[in-house]
């Protein structure tokens, strides 16, 4: 029985070792998502995934040269798209970047140059296990930048936990049982802008789901 119970653990401990992370790539490069495709697809950790089928993956994998109006709103799409953790490879961020990054679902970052290296399947691996890969360098820009925007608020007087004018009006909707589309047609915005009001909410004050957001406006006392 006792070996029995051990082989056990041990074929799943092979099981878990042997899990293909199913991922997306993307990116505002056609050639650098080409390249980086034919990296991943020679690797037996990882399961590329066709357009039509990345709302499975598991890891988000987005490759940019640097931070421009163009790459954020391909962070912000895919983030409100496949609300799936974001690993982002990147050239160059800057400080004022990282809050957006974080706003986006981005959960680990490497450099490029660490692309093409184990350090990018050892990120996957802790990505797809619910880990975060932020450099020691970038985190504490991420702090200092995080401690502004919250003096910020505080110097202009603001006393609604920080949440903004539409994110209360929705989140109030929200509280009085109005599902998206209802609170879409009530304020006059598209569907996706109310998921993205409420992604940014969620994100932004590390809550698990639309309830809890709402339980955090009404203990800010603006619901």
């Amino acid at each position: 029985m006792k070996s029995r119970c051990r082989y056990s653990k041990e074929e799943q401990l092979e099981e878990v070792l042997m899990r293909r992370v199913r991922l997306a790539v993307r990116g505002p490069d056609h050639l650098t998502v080409i390249g980086l495709k034919t990296f991943l697809a020679t690797q037996q950790d990882c399961t590329l995934l066709f357009e039509g089928d990345e709302h499975e993956a598991e890891v988000v994998i987005i490759a940019l040269d640097r931070f421009s109006s163009s790459s954020v709103g391909l962070l912000r799409q895919t983030a409100a798209e496949l609300a799936k953790p974001i690993l982002l490879i990147v050239e160059e961020v800057k400080d004022v970047d990282l809050i957006v990054a974080v706003e986006c679902q981005v959960t680990a970052i490497l450099p490029r140059a660490a692309s093409a290296d184990d350090r990018l399947m050892q990120c996957i691996r802790s990505t797809a296990d619910g880990g975060a890969h932020i450099p020691p360098d970038l985190l504490g820009q991420l702090f200092k930048q995080t401690e502004l925007v919250r003096q910020e608020l505080i110097a202009g007087g603001l006393n609604r936990g920080g949440l903004e004018v539409r994110e209360i009006a929705v989140l109030r909707l929200m509280a009085d049982g109005l599902d998206t589309a209802e609170i879409a047609t009530e304020l006059k915005y598209s569907e996706r802008t109310v998921k993205n009001i409420l992604y940014a909410v969620t994100n932004r004050f590390q809550l698990r789901n639309r309830p809890q957001a709402v339980a955090y406006a009404m203990r800010a006392g603006v619901i």
